[in-house]
């Protein structure tokens, strides 16, 4: 038994919270009562598993991803590496780049096990898995920046949308960035496959050798980090018009192609008050509404 995990029904008395370590989750049901129990306890219980699977297994998912990597052994493991797979040809990508979307998927395919629900989610801190029966929808406010919650839009998602994950990478966020992104918010039919684009396309809007921009090793800063000494940002100084219409215009290059390929459905990318869409955003509007009321990706 996984005496670390902390799980609880937060104040509202709707929504859980599950924490281990770094990982930390907020998952919300919605159907019948019992149906609701149901899946809370076995995403309580599948919770308990997660954290020491992974780290049996990081030498591995630390590792550069190539098209001759080891394969993991653990589901959770495995539908990372499946994430970043298609990138490895191209970029250095590590099976790390996809662990929050992969845990929301995990977290949540236990609770449909278990339960019939009309709607469900689990947000793993802004990357999230979804759950929509038919004719249900649900509004997702996108932030400007990883770390703070304030929003600058909304999207309705409807069950007939593909787009079953969410993630936004940038910067300020959780994990280390090659790029000056503030925020890109990546919308695909699978949150893990959602969190390994949005950490391509965070890398993407750069200006390299920008005397504004401070790098540092990632090393440095995390000894332990997957992205050993390439240089992570740090800081982004004042950039004027031209730098972010430069630094965006790449971004916008690279989802163009993910979209494409099939491997992304839409993005958001947010650099210093200026932002660029990607494919169709299902009913992105200004966010005028309660926060509190909105998963936030």
């Amino acid at each position: 038994m996984n005496s670390r995990a902390q799980i609880r029904l937060l104040p509202d008395g709707r929504r859980l919270h599950l924490q281990d370590g770094p990982i930390d989750l907020i998952v919300e049901a919605f159907g019948a009562p019992g149906e609701i129990e149901s899946a809370y306890r076995e995403a309580s219980a599948r919770f308990e598993t997660v954290l020491d699977e992974l780290c049996s297994e990081l030498v591995i998912l630390r590792q550069q991803c190539l098209a001759e990597s080891e394969w993991p052994q653990g589901v959770i493991a495995r539908r990372m590496m499946a994430a970043v797979l298609p990138y490895a040809s191209e970029y250095f990508i590590t099976p790390m780049a996809a662990v929050a979307g992969a845990v929301a998927e995990e977290i949540l395919a236990a609770m449909r096990a278990s339960a019939q629900l009309s709607r469900a989610y689990v947000n793993n801190g802004g990357d999230i898995a979804l759950h929509l029966a038919d004719d249900e929808k649900i509004v997702v406010g996108i932030v400007e920046r990883p770390h703070r919650p304030s929003l600058f839009g909304t999207a309705t998602l409807h069950a007939c949308d593909p787009v079953r994950g969410i993630a936004t990478s940038g910067w300020h966020g959780r994990s280390f960035s090659l790029g000056i992104a503030d925020a890109v918010t990546v919308l695909a039919e699978r949150a893990a496959a959602a969190d390994a684009a949005a950490t391509i396309l965070a890398n993407a809007v750069d200006l390299p050798g920008h005397p504004a921009v401070i790098r540092v090793p990632a090393r440095e800063l995390a000894p332990d980090s997957d992205l050993g000494h390439r240089p992570v940002t740090q800081a982004v100084g004042e950039l004027s018009a031209a730098d972010v219409n430069e630094a965006l215009r790449a971004g916008v290059k690279s989802a163009e192609r993910l979209q494409k390929i099939g491997l992304i459905r839409s993005a958001a990318l947010k650099l210093q008050g200026e932002t660029r869409v990607v494919g169709s955003v299902p009913e992105l509007s200004p966010s005028l509404v309660d926060e509190r009321g909105l998963v936030h990706a």
